[in-house]
């Protein structure tokens, strides 16, 4: 049977509950268990795919094709375990299928309510999840924080659904600010108070309280919390700030939270197998060199536009016992070509990321230019495939005009346009190329030797792709396309064999990393990188 675990924030928000979600994920996956997590947004967009990476940060996307929260990535990345369109759950999504039944009559003309048929759907997509994964224990975070209106249908839903559980099936985790004040020389415990009655009110009393705290929390406050906020002392567990994220589950554990959850829940606790998990940690905090990365993109203001690139070439780093220092660059600031060349002279290797729209685009061209012309390492990912092929058209093939479709319809060789299933295609929502699909390499290609295999399966999300109608003058000036679909239409992997490590691909590689299992094309570029240093 199952065993449900709700994840609450209050006082503010950005607690990290995403982060404490994944790591008691992992606590309880290396005591042998199977685990899920599941992310509920609040907002009315029926999915962040449409979203401004400004305003969302990065749209994680699963092997099914759901384009959803980075939270998403944390869990993947912590578990070991691939999620799909069931683990992230919006007020949008819930609201749109309701109303779809309601306008079928599914409700035989009964009035629509918050209450019982929003909260149903809620319930429903908890269930639904569960008989897709059949997990051991379900974790379920609700985005945003307690006393916003837009999370009340999901408190509610939450409350319902424990009601329903039983005693020790179901538990809830409430993560909490307790905020230092450098005049007293204090830890403050009633914001944490006031958020755990605010939370009360609705119906539900936590069983544990996490508190996110820069300073260890003293026996006084933790007795004061535990009084005051009706849990048991051992369920006071402090969450201070860590240098690495991967550092938490080692904390939590030391705090048994694993056990006290487990003895909530009437599960016979076991013994954790943390020392793969320890020895990660250890080449974490002690590297014994360091990599300089650019990352040249769009959305460099926010780094959690990019947040899986950037914990995938921290992956490649721990494999080399390496530490990797990001260097932001805006692609803007690159369209000047002496300028670009002074922002990269510094680096040992150059990601292109993904994006969309043309601002950028010419800086990114000479980026990659850049990267070409003096060989360092170079790893291009979506739009950052496509801008190679375009540089190298213009730049070595002969196409001067060269562009994409996106950026330029009148382009004079549109050596990237839009992919033919995508010509009829009305909306944005949900409607690109999405999620896992097969691509096949050629041997002896860089790629080939990365993977260690010819046919491989990676997670896309785009609608422009090489035009075939210049494929192979391209291909003739010297581009190598290393990997294409199994039908031989799409191209998916680019690389320039001479050069130590130029490879691009049209999907997202960053989304299959591992803090433990390094991505083989992030790998290849750090391990190019220290090569070259």
């Amino acid at each position: 049977m199952t065993k449900y675990i709700f994840i609450t924030g209050g006082v503010v928000s950005s607690l990290g509950k995403g982060i404490i979600a994944a790591s008691l994920g992992r606590l309880l996956r290396a005591r042998g268990f199977s685990v899920i997590n599941q992310k509920f947004d609040p907002y009315i967009n029926v999915d962040p795919g449409t979203m401004s990476p400004f305003q969302h940060g990065e749209v994680f996307v699963t092997d099914d094709g759901a384009e959803t929260d980075l939270d998403l990535g944390h869990y993947e990345r912590f578990t070991d375990t691939s999620l799909g369109k069931y683990n992230n759950v919006t007020s949008g999504s819930v609201y749109q299928h309701v109303i779809k039944k309601e306008r079928r009559g599914d409700y035989l003309g009964a009035t629509v309510q918050v209450i019982p048929h929003i909260t149903n759907e809620i319930k429903s997509r908890i269930n639904g999840a569960t008989k897709q994964f059949k997990p051991d224990f379900q974790l379920i975070e609700i985005g945003g924080t307690v006393g916003d209106i837009e999370s009340l249908p999901f408190v509610e839903a939450i409350r319902q659904f424990k009601a329903e559980a039983g005693i020790g099936n179901a538990i809830s985790i409430h993560c909490t600010l307790l905020p230092y004040l450098s005049t007293s020389g204090e830890l403050k415990t009633k914001p944490s108070q006031h958020s755990v009655n605010v939370l009360r009110s609705y119906g539900i009393q936590p069983e544990i309280l996490v508190c996110r705290t820069t300073r260890p929390i003293p026996k006084t406050e933790r007795e004061k919390l535990a009084l005051f906020c009706s849990v048991p002392k051992e369920a006071v567990i402090e969450c201070r700030d860590m240098k690495s994220i991967y550092e938490v589950p080692l904390a939590l554990e030391t705090q048994n939270m694993a056990k006290v959850v487990l003895d909530m829940l009437r599960v016979e606790d076991r013994k954790a197998d943390l020392k793969a998990w320890e020895q990660l940690v250890e080449r974490i905090k002690n590297p014994k060199k360091t990599v300089k990365v650019a990352i040249a993109g769009k959305y460099t203001k926010l780094s959690d536009a990019y947040i899986s690139v950037v914990e995938s070439l921290k992956h490649a780093g721990y494999a080399n016992d390496c530490a990797i220092d990001i260097k932001w660059i805006n692609s803007e600031d690159c369209i000047d070509g002496k300028e670009c060349k002074k922002l990269l002279s510094d680096v040992q290797a150059v990601v292109v990321p993904g994006g969309f729209g043309v601002r950028g685009i010419e800086g990114k061209l000479n980026v990659i230019k850049y990267a070409r012309e003096n060989n360092l390492p170079f790893l291009g990912l979506c739009l950052g495939m496509q801008c190679a092929v375009i540089e190298y058209a213009r730049n070595v093939a002969g196409l001067k005009g060269a562009n994409s479709a996106e950026f330029d319809e009148h382009a004079e060789y549109p050596v990237i346009d839009l992919m033919l299933e995508q010509k009829n295609v009305q909306g944005y929502g949900g409607t690109m190329r999405l999620g896992a699909y097969d691509c096949v390499l050629k041997k002896a290609s860089k790629a080939y030797k990365a993977y260690g295999k010819e046919k491989i399966s990676e997670r896309h999300r785009h609608r422009y792709e090489v035009n075939n109608e210049y494929l192979q003058q391209i291909a003739d000036a010297g581009l190598v396309f290393s990997g294409m679909s199994p039908d031989g239409m799409l191209a998916e992997v680019v690389e320039l064999p001479k050069l130590d490590w130029f490879v691009a691909c049209q999907f997202h590689p960053e989304f299959k990393s591992r803090p433990d299992k390094p991505h083989p094309l992030f790998k290849g570029l750090i391990d190019a990188a220290i090569k070259g240093k």
